[in-house]
């Protein structure tokens, strides 16, 4: 087995050893919005669950070269909102057109041809077409990595505040993920779908 010392690599190659290994990644489709009212948004897959108690979610949103800010991490701190959306078959790719390096005053969901909705608590608009969304309010914005002066990313850790989920794809008070069909991330420009479900117990 290899044994490799992350100091000794390039930040390239340290970015490639992780997306290669941590996989499937779930994608978080997520929208923000300016101060001069531009709907802006962008996939993330470094992205989970931090807790249930009260829900939240995480997105790291990776900087640009000289550690400035994209556009989603700019308008969530300034706004203290926005809005996750589960990415899904059914519109993938209208997600991927959202990923071009657009400037701030153009709209990436005007590019896709997606559909901007009203929220119910969060100014930011979601997106009509996803099955799943979240309006969250920002709990903490952290830049991390890089250096003092030039950040590598900015960790977005938002409070869910409401759920909107499509109505066939609730059952019990439970999520049908088979029939969501989420959309994951692997490395390069590789994406799965979900495959085989298996269950396991829990030793008590």
């Amino acid at each position: 087995m290899l044994s490799i010392d992350p100091a000794s690599q390039s930040v390239q190659d340290n970015y490639k050893l992780l997306i290669g290994s941590i996989v499937p990644r779930p994608i978080a489709f997520v929208t923000t919005q300016s101060s001069e009212g531009v709907l802006n948004a962008a996939p993330f897959s470094f992205f989970n669950i931090v807790t249930a108690n009260p829900p939240m979610v995480a997105v790291s949103v990776q900087r640009k070269p000289g550690g400035i800010q994209k556009d989603t991490a700019r308008n969530a701190a300034a706004a203290g909102e926005f809005v996750v959306h589960i990415s899904d078959e059914s519109y993938i790719e209208a997600i991927n057109v959202t990923a071009a390096n657009l400037p701030p005053e153009e709209s990436e969901v005007e590019l896709a041809g997606l559909t901007a909705v009203a929220s119910d608590i969060v100014s930011v608009p979601g997106i009509a077409e996803a099955r799943i969304r979240m309006e969250c309010v920002l709990e903490q914005a952290l830049p991390l990595g890089g250096s003092e002066a030039s950040p590598a990313c900015d960790l977005l850790i938002g409070r869910v505040v409401r759920y909107h989920v499509d109505d066939a794809l609730y059952e019990n008070g439970r999520i049908n993920a088979e029939a969501l069909k989420p959309v994951s991330r692997l490395a390069g420009s590789d994406y799965a779908k979900l495959g085989e479900q298996f269950s396991i117990e829990r030793p008590i």
